[in-house]
């Protein structure tokens, strides 16, 4: 905000890779209006992921943006100093981040890499989600019935059907939090790419959304991830890739 503010808007969102590493370049409004415009470009289609006419249009948008701002401290300041710094210190633990993924997924592929392509195939389950699936719940195999993975992730198995009435779940204080975490974030995801990956599980959600006034939003996700686990048991127990047809 003291350096360069304007800059905020460069970007539709002010974040991701390729906005940190834009600021990186011009911390400071100083740093754009010190080059010429072919220098800027340069610059700015040096950055992966940035071609040669977006470039150009960000390079006007900077002068823009530059020639309007004014700076509380100058391009000499530490605090510009501290802004590279710390993008520095984000790329870092970026790479790291996405080295001990890499890592992983070679592990999970070496332990289950059957249950990760099932894992995938699932909408909503994307790369890192089937992974970290993988490490929390193991080899789904071992247990004999869903409920038993119900009680393992601690999703409370006290559910019935009669016909059109179905009892809420609940979530008890046992089991493991963090696959019950990632199981319910599947469901948010889910309902996010519904529109290009439908889904069986995202069907029912919608129509106990539509049918229920009195069930809230976390209860019906909690009886979809029941669903979800149910699935899931069933993909890896018949060797099968899930097919919403």
């Amino acid at each position: 905000q003291s350096t360069f503010p304007q800059i905020e808007e460069i970007l539709s969102h002010p974040s991701g890779r390729i906005y940190w590493a834009l600021v990186s370049l011009f911390p400071h409004a100083g740093y754009v209006l010190e080059k010429n415009e072919t220098q800027v470009t340069q610059m700015l289609n040096s950055i992966s992921g940035i071609g040669q006419q977006r470039a150009r249009y960000l390079t006007t948008r900077l002068y823009a943006f530059a020639r309007e701002a004014y700076p509380y401290d100058s391009k000499d300041s530490i605090i510009v100093r501290a802004i590279q710094r710390n993008i520095s210190n984000l790329f870092s633990l970026q790479q790291e981040r996405d080295y001990v993924i890499n890592y992983m997924e070679k592990l999970a592929k070496t332990v289950n890499a059957r249950a990760l392509s099932i894992y995938l195939s699932i909408p909503g389950i994307a790369r890192i989600t089937a992974v970290r699936l993988v490490a929390e719940l193991g080899d789904l195999r071992r247990f004999s019935t869903s409920a038993q993975i119900d009680a393992f992730v601690g999703i409370d198995p006290g559910r019935y059907q009669s016909g059109e009435k179905d009892s809420s779940l609940g979530i008890t204080k046992h089991g493991n939090h963090i696959a019950r975490k990632i199981l319910y974030r599947v469901i948010t995801q889910m309902e996010t790419v519904k529109a290009t990956q439908p889904c069986h599980i995202t069907d029912y959600y919608d129509k106990k959304k539509r049918s229920s006034n009195r069930q809230g939003y976390k209860k019906i996700a909690i009886a979809s991830v029941h669903k979800l686990i149910r699935t899931m048991f069933a993909l890896i127990k018949h060797d099968q890739l899930y097919d919403y047809n």
